[in-house]
């Protein structure tokens, strides 16, 4: 599924009224750490905010683990976008200045390769019937496959969906349905977009719901934290929430 061509002109118009707070006075050099899933909805924000601010931003995509030693290193980092626990953590430690800020907020999402009939998921029922009828059922191990076993344990099929399961590791989910590796595919609804040869069914339904939130934090010893600031109140304006809906996600 591609979004960009279909919500360019309204990024556009919208963009000038939402970037115009950005101050553009002073250009800076912003160093970021993104949590993996980020990378969908930032590769479209942040050149919409370097457009209008003469800021530059260099991202790098990594596990917390990875983010928090280099915030605990004191490396040259101007902001964290990571989970919520990671956040929390380096704030107790005094790593992370100020509070934690919401940015984005994602839900789960299935997936079926591209023309393949599209299964009913409109309730926790219909959902149950799906699965018990799918030959094969990927999913993660990060969160989004975590939160899919508590859903299929609340279903009381997890005992029955096991041999069906297909763990994928080092690529997005989406890619085993597009492969026929697995009929149906269990992930982030932004992390099943970007995936070539897959249809996105839709969200899973509201009663079975996970609230899967990215977080941000500005470290202590952040060289660029004004303008790091800045790129916070930029994800808050109207213009990059029309992107992060348009992505499969919701402000924070």
């Amino acid at each position: 599924m591609r979004v960009e061509s279909k919500i360019a002109a309204a990024m556009l118009a919208g963009a000038v009224a939402g970037l115009l707070t950005i101050d553009a006075a002073a250009a800076a050099d912003v160093t970021v750490s993104g949590i993996p899933p980020s990378n969908f909805v930032l590769k479209t924000l942040i050149p919409m905010y370097e457009g209008a601010s003469a800021n530059k931003v260099a991202v790098t995509y990594e596990p917390g683990t990875a983010t928090a030693d280099k915030i605990r290193s004191g490396a040259d980092l101007d902001l964290a976008i990571q989970t919520p626990q990671v956040i929390d953590d380096l704030i107790k430690e005094g790593k992370i200045a100020g509070k934690r800020t919401d940015v984005f907020i994602s839900g789960v999402g299935l997936a079926v390769k591209a023309g393949a009939p599209k299964p009913d998921i409109s309730s926790a029922e219909a959902l149950k019937k799906t699965l018990l009828a799918a030959k094969s059922v990927a999913h993660s191990k990060a969160q989004s496959g975590i939160y899919f076993l508590s859903v299929l344990d609340r279903l009381g099929i997890l005992d029955q969906m096991k041999p069906k399961l297909v763990v994928v590791e080092g690529a997005p989910v989406g890619t085993a349905a597009a492969k026929g590796d697995a009929e149906i595919a269990i992930q982030q609804v932004t992390e099943l977009m970007p995936v070539a040869g897959v249809d996105v069914v839709g969200p899973l339904p509201p009663e079975l719901q996970a609230r899967i939130v990215y977080s941000a934090g500005i470290p202590a010893a952040a060289k660029q934290a004004a303008a790091a600031k800045a790129l916070l109140d930029f994800f808050a304006s109207p213009a990059a929430a029309s992107v992060i809906k348009a992505k499969g996600l919701q402000p924070g």
